[in-house]
């Protein structure tokens, strides 16, 4: 549960964001919410845009939304909706075996010419 404060620095934070995810006049379909949980995971705050819906329709979907993904509702002004999700703490990865060293090689010409024009004794 968000905290007055914190929805007013995640307000913020969304102020410059476009929507990501834009509901037309079919409404919210399964699809919609896994595409709706996919941006989630990939931003932890966006921007939903409804078209054609009534307010009525529009807070019912939010609710639907929300509950489904469980995610918070942190603002909603005309068509346009902002939710959050905080990412979930990506898995440890197991350690990567340590590369061997190799040793750089140099080139035989390199050898080679810096002896040109060097008298042998």
């Amino acid at each position: 549960m968000l905290t007055a404060e914190g929805k007013r620095s995640l307000r913020a934070q969304a102020h410059h964001l476009k929507p990501v995810v834009l509901i037309g006049q079919h409404g919210v379909s399964d699809a919609v919410i896994a595409e709706i949980g996919i941006a989630l995971d990939a931003h932890e705050l966006i921007k939903i845009r409804f078209r054609g819906a009534e307010r009525e329709a529009r807070e019912a979907d939010i609710a639907r939304v929300c509950e489904t993904l469980a995610a918070e509702f942190v603002s909603g002004i005309g068509g346009t909706a902002v939710l959050y999700r905080k990412r979930p703490e990506p898995k440890p990865k197991a350690k990567a075996k340590a590369k061997k060293k190799v040793k750089p090689r140099t080139r035989v010409g390199a050898v080679r010419n810096r002896n040109r024009g060097r008298d042998e004794i």
